[in-house]
């Protein structure tokens, strides 16, 4: 009778079980202080500082401190349906057309779980090596916001689907190179809120009016989300980006969400906090929202360390405060959005309206072989073929390019070879294109012809040799800016393509020009 409560469930998947609808006040408190061990609790410092890949600047600020970093990354799920509704789950629709009595809010309404979500939860707990919970339950997490009908939102608190896990990122060579290991605290289920709109024109007729600038959207009430809650492992901005990149390869990769950052498919929130070298106790938390991308999310960490250094450095740290801050992309700056009054109390308790979930083990057991070759595997296999960490990087990096490459190599081609040709010919043209992989094999099957002359229409340079001159003459024109990218200031990179391509006319293939480029920067001599 139970597995009827499911919609689109497959048999013997899972058991529920009715929850008490009350737990008691120790339990909740218990848990609230381990939460928060991402950003506040005591870890063992470092006696010397973190090699940084930025600026000089920063370097020198990190002599002295250590930033801890910590990332709850919401992941929007590509499922058909809402979390706990039939409503559909589709990006883009008008305001308030996707939206029914159940994500809404309205009384008597009673939500019933999508098991595609469950399923979701499994396949990226395992991908991120956790445990997983073979009894968990849903919560209310309780606050007041205008794009919350409910007054509150269906979560995961003590008991979620996934904790206790790990994920490996490679470091690019630009930035210092190296393996990294960051953990994971816990993956957990819950619903997404509504989305205010504000605006002081247009047309009001389909959207609800919060106030005279503020519209709310409901269509995204109760899209089911993924939260990734990471250790405070990381120690720059460069580190935090790449972690975040290597998330939304793994969701790519899986296929539970499209990961796209500018849809809000993902978002990151990082805490961040700087502390003395050698002082065991964490510092003062600051939220960091507002980064619709990698690069900026690098960007605005460094800018923060760089600015309670500053108070640090002034004798002014208790001007640091726990608070919640934007990045301001124009600016180059974080700013204050809202302070936090200590620890906010959600006052959760079981969700009454859902029953537990139950995994068994033949189940999880079923998905864990479902699951595909993954982000890390695939650059370590690539590793083994002899290929170099560029190389590896580029062809991991999305997973249409590395099943092509495989396929490409299946038919017996030359692994460096097809390695080169992707990374040059093929990469140039889709960058130019703002094309995947996908869609240039459709343009040929539609069209005909070869690759080779789909890039000839577009009078790409591809000649390495022409492209290593162009490259040479703009290092030996420029002696300070390279002095100062071997002395540290990497990101200079960016200025010598910029030379190069402004050379070409634009011309100058662009995986090759910076493959090249970057071997010739690093040189001895």
């Amino acid at each position: 009778m139970s597995t009827t409560l499911f919609r689109t469930i497959q048999p013997n998947h899972f058991t529920l079980l009715t929850t008490a609808l009350l737990r008691t006040r120790t339990k909740t408190s218990r848990h609230i202080s381990v939460r928060c061990q991402t950003s506040t609790t005591t870890q063992q410092p470092r006696t010397s500082a973190p090699k940084n890949h930025g600026s000089n600047k920063l370097d020198e600020i990190l002599k002295d401190y250590e930033a801890v970093i910590g990332i709850e990354t919401h992941v929007q799920l590509s499922t058909s349906t809402k979390a706990f509704c039939s409503c559909p789950n589709s990006y883009g629709s008008h305001p308030n057309t996707s939206i029914c009595p159940v994500c809404m809010g309205l009384p008597g309404a009673l939500p019933v779980l999508s098991s595609k979500v469950v399923d979701f939860g499994v396949r990226l707990g395992l991908a991120l090596n956790c445990s997983l919970s073979l009894k968990s339950k849903f919560d209310r997490k309780q606050y007041f916001y205008p794009d919350l009908p409910k007054g509150y939102q269906i979560s995961q608190f003590d008991v979620p689907i996934a904790s206790g896990g790990y994920v490996d990122v490679d470091i690019p060579l630009e930035f210092g190179g190296g393996h990294r290991r960051f953990g994971i605290t816990r993956v957990h289920m819950e619903e997404d809120a509504g989305k205010l709109l504000h605006s002081d024109a247009g047309d009001y007729s389909q959207a609800m009016i919060v106030s005279k600038l503020d519209l709310v959207d409901l269509n995204r009430a109760g899209v089911p989300l993924l939260e990734i809650v990471s250790e405070p492992d990381m120690r720059s901005g460069v580190e935090a980006a790449e972690y975040g990149s290597e998330m939304q390869r793994i969701v790519r990769y899986l296929g539970v969400s499209n990961g796209n950052m500018q849809e809000g498919s993902l978002r990151c929130d990082v805490n961040i906090s700087i502390r003395p070298i050698g002082q065991p106790e964490f510092g003062t938390k600051v939220e960091i929202k507002n980064l619709n991308a990698f690069s900026a999310m690098s960007r605005a960490i460094d800018y923060e360390i760089t600015r309670q250094a500053l108070l640090y450095n002034q004798g002014q740290a208790d001007k640091i405060v726990t608070e919640t801050r934007l990045w301001d992309e124009g600016a180059q700056k974080t700013v204050t959005m809202r302070k936090k009054e200590g620890l906010a109390d959600y006052r959760y308790f079981p969700e009454p309206d859902l029953p537990e979930v139950i995994l068994t083990q033949e189940y999880v057991d079923s998905i864990r072989a479902s699951l595909p070759e993954l982000p890390e595997a695939k650059r370590r296999r690539y590793e083994a073929m002899g290929l170099g960490i560029q190389d590896v990087l580029f062809l991991a990096n999305d997973v249409s390019v590395a099943e092509y490459f495989d396929e490409v190599i299946g038919k017996g081609a030359d692994v460096k070879s097809a390695a080169n040709w992707l990374m040059s010919d093929i990469a140039a043209y889709l960058k130019n294109e703002e094309l995947s992989i996908s869609d240039i094999l459709f343009e040929l099957l539609a069209k005909g012809g070869t690759v080779q002359g789909m890039i000839k229409e577009k009078d790409l340079i591809t000649d390495p040799v022409e492209i290593e001159k162009m490259i040479m003459k703009v290092i030996s024109e420029s002696p300070k800016q390279l002095e100062q990218y071997r002395s540290g200031k990497t990101k200079l990179q960016g200025f010598f393509a910029g030379q190069v391509m402004k050379m070409s006319k634009g011309k100058a293939n662009p995986a090759l020009l910076n493959k090249i480029l970057l071997e010739k920067l690093n040189a001895k001599e």
